[in-house]
């Protein structure tokens, strides 16, 4: 019998110009999969502009950590669970108010999942496809032709950094 994969750190970027509904639903998914171990200051998100005409402008990021690692093939699961969510906080105008992305992190990678195909893509399950989005080799993170523009910042990778030095506290190589 083949091994299994290595359990990854489950975290969730959240977006939104609503900085009390990203506090408020980063707490709603700490009660589905357990308390964080760590979480960014919520940040300005201004890289593109992709988001504006659903959300508006102004939009908020925050990065929540979860303490219990999963296995990497459930990510698909909490992607759906996310866009039930994201349901549940729609503007008059019947778009999001709130855009919640999950992903997961392990020593050599940042992963993140979409409900949209491309070319770098890999279909995962239930309409979920999966991108590395960042590589670590050496002492930083190295982006990738696709990485999305915030992905590509300083600011990223030390979040990033920090919450793979709490994997790898946590016996993880």
């Amino acid at each position: 019998m083949l091994p299994g994969p290595h359990p990854v750190k489950l975290f969730v970027g959240m977006l939104s110009q609503d900085v009390s509904l990203i506090e408020h639903l980063a707490e709603t998914l700490k009660s589905f999969y357990g308390p964080s171990d760590m979480e960014s200051p919520v940040l300005p998100w201004e890289h593109t502009k992709y988001y504006s005409k659903e959300m508006g402008a102004g939009l908020k990021r925050k990065f929540v950590f979860f303490r219990d690692l999963i296995n990497p093939g459930a990510v698909s699961e909490m992607k759906l669970k996310t866009i039930e969510l994201e349901k549940q906080f729609l503007n008059e105008k019947g778009g999001r108010r709130i855009n919640l992305d999950p992903g997961y992190i392990d020593s050599a990678k940042i992963v993140l999942v979409s409900t949209k195909d491309f070319s770098h893509r890999i279909y995962l399950n239930n309409g979920i496809y999966g991108e590395v989005t960042l590589v670590y080799s050496g002492k930083n993170y190295q982006i990738l032709p696709y990485t999305y523009p915030d992905f590509r910042t300083e600011e990223y990778f030390e979040i990033f950094r920090k919450a793979r030095e709490i994997y790898k506290g946590q016996g993880q190589v």
